[in-house]
């Protein structure tokens, strides 16, 4: 009988491997593969050779397809690509943020893999964790919770206040590889701060890391709604300024979650596919601060019964608003809005750096007799489920109402005659553009669109939000009195100056525009408002040469301070896959009123490839004016 072969030495090929598995700027020196692909390794033995017919090798791996892609160009997007943009601004002023994912570059993937070992899930039971992290669904919901803090020693600590002096402020990364390299270096210690499309940016990283397609998704006009009956509830006094909402309820100006690729087969056939995924520590999840996988398609059909955290996953896209006033103790309805929430959907195209827009994916078109009936069909399920919802609340809150381009809500009293309506249109226009630094100068539009003489008294006021929704004290108010000839449109003109908005605004740039009219010969009164996003001037960067790995290259980098006043703390941060081995910080100081700099520096390229330089400039009065430039690097010799 033949000796039984013994293995000496086994040449697992990691340089060939990796890069028919697109894994090369991770590691060549350890073998890195990906599912469904052939790859190759050689066996020596060390007491006699193979002989064929004779000898037969059983080779066991255990993989599986659930995350495959079979469109080379989106795994290309979403597994291989390691930039991107992030939207952000509101629904009529979208920017895009570009970020870093970095997730081949140095020490990424171990410290993926060491977040997977800090989680609560390897810490109770590291057999039966290691055993489930061939299923995407669970090991997503592992990541999810983990890249926040809320629950273990996660990536990042959430903030949404205006204090950010003992960390970093959010609206200042412009990657991934910083955030976690600094999470690895403090023995795991959560890094501050983060906000939502931080936690999304840093799990797409990591999701990509481990093979999974990811990708990153802005939803503008958010909801959030903390009760579970797929309403936001909004309360406004008098002057129309919005107040803290004692529920919590807030429709978020954006918000930024993940969707994962993933196959569904814990629930019924179709359900595969794109999962929402938000790391954002808003609600918890089975005890833990996570959402998701929620099927996008179960969202688009109301089935908020199925796994994980479909309801309040539907809520964010699809939650109808209800205002109230309050006054002298009482809560008095205002208007009842089915389009508020989940407008322009958005994340990155496919290989090209515009935006696409992936709301059908999630919703009807809105105001369809479609989209209604899954509203009604998710209230039903909740209903079905023992929420907590009550009838009245259901019925009422289904009747449609008007809709119009600042939200013009109106007070909905079936009592009213309809010789009683008020037939007023109310609505906000900016008169120019609103840039940080400048007056806000706007007009009230008001149309009397009935037969009769309308007397108005308008109440307008301003102030700033959080990012989340929050409103701030109002620092802007005015009152207006208008009369309108039948069929008359008048406008009134507005100015708020820089010098008294500057001192109030909050780090989101954000201010909140509001008029509540009444007429003196009817009840009903009409709500509108609307949401400024200050604007700063973007950096400049320009590539000085033809990029070459491996020869010097000189990089020219131009900013300017956009306010008539001198800023200070000035620090200009750089990044960039394949460029820059870590993040470069650049202390600048003082910069002048209106005062232009340039700086040149060098670098010499480590990859080839189409790559993105990342930049971002910060101050005691500005966090955020960003730049990026796309760069094709050549091999060369």
């Amino acid at each position: 009988m033949a000796q039984g072969l013994e293995v000496a030495l086994m040449d697992f090929q990691s340089s060939r491997n990796n890069v028919q598995h697109h894994t090369e700027e991770i590691s060549l020196d350890h073998l890195l593969v990906r599912r469904g692909q052939p790859f190759t390794i050689t066996l020596y033995f060390r007491n006699r050779g193979f002989q064929p017919g004779l000898d037969s090798i059983i080779f066991v791996a255990e993989t599986g397809d659930a995350v495959f892609l079979d469109s080379e160009p989106q795994r290309q997007e979403y597994v291989v690509n390691d930039y991107g943009f992030i939207y952000q601004g509101n629904k009529n002023w979208i920017r895009p943020c570009p970020w870093n994912y970095g997730q081949f570059e140095e020490n990424i993937l171990d410290i993926c893999l060491e977040l997977l070992d800090k989680s609560l899930h390897f810490q109770i039971d590291p057999s039966t964790d290691c055993a489930l992290r061939g299923s995407p669904v669970y090991i997503s919901r592992v990541v999810c919770a983990m890249i926040n803090s809320n629950d273990d020693n996660g990536v990042l600590n959430g903030n949404w206040s205006e204090n950010y002096v003992d960390g970093t402020h959010p609206a200042e990364w412009t990657g991934s590889v910083a955030i976690l390299k600094q999470w690895h270096a403090t023995a795991c210690q959560p890094v501050r701060y983060g906000q939502c499309w931080v936690f999304a940016a840093v799990m797409c990283t990591v999701m990509r890391c481990l093979g999974i397609p990811t990708r990153v998704i802005t939803n503008f006009d958010s909801g959030h709604d903390t009760d579970g009956n797929l309403i936001i509830d909004e309360y406004y006094d008098r002057t129309g300024r919005i107040l803290e909402n004692k529920k919590k309820d807030t429709v978020w100006n954006y918000h930024v979650w993940n969707e994962c690729w993933m196959a569904r087969k814990d629930l019924p056939f179709g359900y595969g596919g794109w999962q929402v995924l938000d790391a954002t520590p808003q609600e918890t999840s089975n005890g833990l601060y996570c959402c998701g996988p929620a099927s996008v398609r179960a969202i688009k059909e109301g089935e908020v019964d199925l796994n994980y955290d479909t309801r309040f996953a539907f809520s964010m896209v699809n939650a109808d608003c209800m205002a109230w006033l309050v006054q002298d103790g009482k809560e008095e309805k205002l208007h009842q809005d089915t389009t508020t929430v989940g407008h322009l959907i958005s994340t990155k195209s496919i290989q090209s750096d515009e935006r696409d827009d992936v709301t059908e994916n999630y919703k009807y078109e809105e105001g369809s007799p479609q989209e209604r009936q899954v509203y009604q069909k998710a209230l039903q399920k909740l209903k079905d489920g023992g929420s907590q919802q009550s009838d009245s609340a259901h019925s009422e809150h289904s009747r449609r109402m008007p809709r119009s381009q600042d939200s013009p809500r109106s007070l909905d009293t079936p009592a009213l005659q309809p010789s009683n309506v008020i037939q007023v249109s109310l609505k906000f226009e900016l008169l120019d553009p609103p840039n940080m630094g400048q007056d806000i100068n706007f007009v009230l539009l008001a149309l009397n669109m009935s037969a009769q003489f309308k007397d108005l008294k308008v109440n307008l006021s301003a102030q700033s939000l959080l990012h989340d929704g929050s409103p701030l004290d109002p620092f802007w108010q005015d009152t207006a009195f208008i009369t309108l000839l039948p069929e008359e449109a008048k406008t009134y003109p507005c100015t708020i100056p820089y010098s008294q908005y500057s001192q109030y605004l909050s780090p989101d740039k954000l201010i909140r525009i509001s008029a509540l009219g009444e007429e003196k010969s009817s009840p009903e009164k009409i709500l509108v408002n609307k949401i400024i996003n200050l604007t700063f001037p973007s950096i400049i960067i320009n590539v000085l040469g033809p990029a070459i790995v491996n020869q010097l290259l000189s990089i020219q980098v131009i900013f300017s301070n956009p306010l008539s006043e001198p800023v200070e703390d000035c620090v200009l941060t750089l990044e960039g896959s394949g460029f820059f081995k870590k993040q470069l910080r650049i202390l600048i100081g003082v910069l002048k009123p209106h005062h232009k700099a340039t700086i040149t520096l060098k670098t010499i390229p480590f990859k080839s490839g189409q790559r993105q330089i990342q930049a971002n400039l910060s101050s005691n009065k500005f966090k955020d004016i960003k730049g990026y430039k796309n760069v094709y690097v050549d091999f060369g010799l």
